[in-house]
Formats: structure tokens, C-alpha cells, sequence
């Protein structure tokens, strides 16, 4: 259970060159059983590397290896692979299906994993009851849609479908944004249990008191981050 980042660069694409790249050799490393935090301000291209290190998004040049499996750019990912990472996005609205009851938004990826088309909660009461206690979501909520909880329950709840799988890597970009200190802290607690259980977490958040909480080590992109030596270079 592990994540590397060896070399990893992107430019968005039509952006202008003489701007530089958004990322440039950038190296990181999380390793089992460890919660990481990334500092940056806005704009530094957090989200886009959390998207390079699931597989998401190709990077321009450089590796990310996942459980000891290296990947370039554009290279096919088995699904298995994918499977083994969970992410939780910035904004639980956004992520989050408004046709959908949280049971379904939680039961989704357990239900696909066995060729579903559409979530069957039902046939996953079990796993469904274990996360739902994880995240501290009375069973009552289970039953209803995403405008019919606060953001800070919608969150635990994304958190809980970015776990149903077990996965060996977490990645999560801003998980406490604009929740209140109750939901922070059931927020972090629960991607530091993951990381007891073996994942490897990487956390990329403004809020450092929290990161320093629950975090291994702290890194800033700025630092590891050469964009800003390269801006401007031909």
C-alpha cells in the first residue's frame, strides 16, 4: 500500500508556454500506514496533481506508481488498480449525485465492482450498516437525498463511498473545507483510521492545525514544486 510520484509535469492544456508549466518534477512519496498533508495556496495545482496520483487525469511527463505498479502517462490502468484508490473531492455538492439517496451514493462503487449499472443498497446492508457507523451517519440518513442533509453529513458520507472499496490509497483534496469543527474532526478521524489499516493518505488542504492533527508529515508544493524556477524558460 503505497504512492510515488517520480518526475510528475503538466501544463494545462493552451496555456500559453512562455507561462510555464502548472507542475513541473514534481516528486512526493506516501507510504503504508502513513497520512501525508499538502500545503499550497490557491492555484498551485493541488487538485490537478491529486488527479495525476488517481489516475484521473494524464499527466504530461513523469510516473506515478501505485502499490509498487509504475503508470506513464497514458498508459492503460487495470481496473483493479483503480479500484484500490479512493478520493474524496473538495465539494461534497458537487461530487455527490442530487438524484441519488446517500445509501446509494455510499453502496455505488460496491455495487459497480460486481457489474451493477445502478447502485443496489440492498444487497450490500451489511457493508452499508459498517460505513454508515464509520461515519457517524444515523441509519435515518441513509434514506434521504443529498439537499436533505448539511454539508458536513453529505461529506462524511462521500468519505464513507471513497472507503466502501478498502482502498490501499486515499486521496483527498480539501475534505474539511467549510465544515464546522464536529465535522472536521469526524472527517479526519476517519481517513486516519483507513491509514491505521495499512492505506497510504494523502491529505492536500489550507488548514494546517487540522493537517498537523492527523498528518505524518506536512509538505508544501511550493517546495517540491519546480514550475516557478521553470516559468518563463525555453
Amino acid at each position: 500500500m503505497s504512492l510515488e510520484l517520480w518526475e510528475v509535469s503538466f501544463t494545462h492544456p493552451g496555456a500559453d508556454p512562455a507561462a510555464g508549466r502548472l507542475l513541473d518534477r514534481v516528486d512526493l512519496a506516501v507510504g503504508a500506514g502513513k497520512v501525508v498533508g499538502l500545503r499550497a495556496p490557491s492555484g498551485a495545482g493541488k487538485s490537478t496533481l491529486l488527479r495525476i496520483a488517481a489516475l484521473m487525469v494524464p499527466a504530461d511527463a513523469g510516473t506515478v506508481i501505485i502499490n509498487g505498479r509504475g503508470f506513464a502517462p497514458g498508459a492503460p490502468v487495470p481496473r483493479e488498480v483503480r479500484r484500490s484508490v479512493g478520493v474524496v473531492l473538495q465539494s461534497p455538492r458537487a461530487a455527490a449525485d442530487p438524484r441519488m439517496r446517500l445509501d446509494a451514493l455510499i453502496s455505488a462503487p460496491l455495487s459497480f465492482r460486481e457489474g451493477w449499472l445502478q447502485p443496489r443498497p440492498r444487497r450490500h446492508a451489511g457493508r452499508l450498516a459498517e460505513l454508515a457507523e464509520l461515519a457517524q451517519l444515523d441509519p435515518e440518513l441513509l434514506h434521504r437525498y443529498p439537499h436533505q442533509v448539511s454539508d458536513g453529513q453529505l461529506q462524511r458520507a462521500m468519505v464513507a463511498r471513497a472507503l466502501a472499496l478498502d482502498p490501499d490509497v486515499l486521496l483527498c483534496d480539501e475534505p474539511t473545507a467549510q465544515l464546522d469543527s464536529e465535522n472536521t474532526a469526524a472527517v479526519l478521524g476517519m481517513l486516519a483510521n483507513r491509514a491505521a489499516a495499512g492505506a497510504a493518505v494523502l491529505i492536500a488542504s489550507h488548514d494546517t492545525a487540522a493537517l498537523s492533527g492527523v498528518a505524518d508529515r506536512m509538505l508544501d508544493l511550493v517546495g517540491i514544486n519546480r514550475a516557478g524556477d521553470s516559468a518563463g524558460q525555453t
